[in-house]
């Protein structure tokens, strides 16, 4: 049974470390929430570590950027571990090949900037879809659009036998009041279709392997039932923390806001019954992270 609790620091007294998403959790997406940078900001002080790890697809550089002009402060967090860093480093170890197609929007094309930490690097080329090798996916064309508007190239992509690589698992996000699609809309649809996608953020394995070694480098070696994931996507980050065997606190006013009828927090019977027919069991549960 998921415990509801009124806050991080009822809890927190069990945990070393903190594998903490952004979008949700600590703003959304244009701003951040006060009482969550608060409680982020305690937990360091009492002695602990936050590892932001968030399906960006973009490197760790441009999310803290990001961070800047969302007045999310340094002090909140140790280091961030990214969909787009894991992504990258498997785009530049030629996981889709060289010659690639690119699916996202200006603002992701950074993806593609040199990653110094491979010592021989695949040299990407972006091409048009009937020269490719491979699919680099950051994002949809227009997050507004539905990704079945894509369809027909999706399924060139079948035809040629291309791999997709997804920088960013997550389906859908919440900028503000608008809901936006997101590069896992795409894969799941490529999916679908017969295609391959490839996968680097949550709930997969290569983006927790990032931050439980980011935590290395920051001289804090943690066992896993040290470490609690907090997060709104119970297809990322409440499955994700269950498949690496952390707890989780999920928080229920983001992405389940609706389902859970959370207002200052989540319903109990809603909740369980969510939980339920989404076949999760975080062990917390919390309307916002405070």
């Amino acid at each position: 049974m998921t415990q509801i609790i009124e806050n991080l620091s009822a809890v927190s007294q069990q945990y070393d470390a903190l594998f903490v998403d952004l979008w949700g959790c600590v703003h959304n997406g244009m701003t951040a929430f006060p009482d969550a940078v608060a409680a982020l900001q305690a937990f360091r002080l009492a002695g602990g570590t936050v590892m932001l790890v968030t399906n960006a697809p973009r490197s760790r550089h441009e999310v803290a950027k990001q961070l800047v002009r969302f007045q999310v402060p340094q002090d909140a967090y140790d280091d961030i571990a990214t969909s787009g860093d894991s992504a990258r480093s498997a785009m530049f170890q030629g996981a889709v090949g060289q010659k690639v197609w690119f699916m996202g929007q200006r603002h992701d094309l950074p993806f593609f900037d040199p990653l110094k930490v491979i010592d021989t690097p695949v040299e990407i080329k972006q091409v048009p879809l009937n020269e490719a090798e491979g699919i680099v996916c950051c994002g949809p064309f227009d997050p507004m659009e539905d990704p079945a508007i894509n369809r027909p190239q999706l399924l060139l992509a079948k035809q040629m036998g291309l791999k997709l690589l997804c920088a960013n698992p997550d389906i859908v996000v919440d900028r503000g009041e608008n809901r936006e699609w997101c590069a896992g809309a795409i894969a799941q649809l490529y999916t679908e279709m017969g295609g391959e996608s490839l996968y680097f953020g949550k709930p997969h394995p290569p983006i927790y392997d990032l931050a439980r070694r980011r935590l290395v480098a920051l001289g804090k070696d943690t066992s896993n039932d040290r470490i609690l994931a907090i997060g709104d996507g119970v297809h990322t980050d409440i499955s994700g923390a269950s498949g690496e065997d952390i707890d989780a606190l999920f928080i229920t006013g983001g992405l389940a806001a609706a389902e859970t009828k959370t207002g200052d927090q989540p319903d109990p019977a809603a909740l369980d019954a969510f939980l339920a027919g989404q076949n999760a069991a975080p062990r917390y549960a919390i309307g916002f992270l405070r």
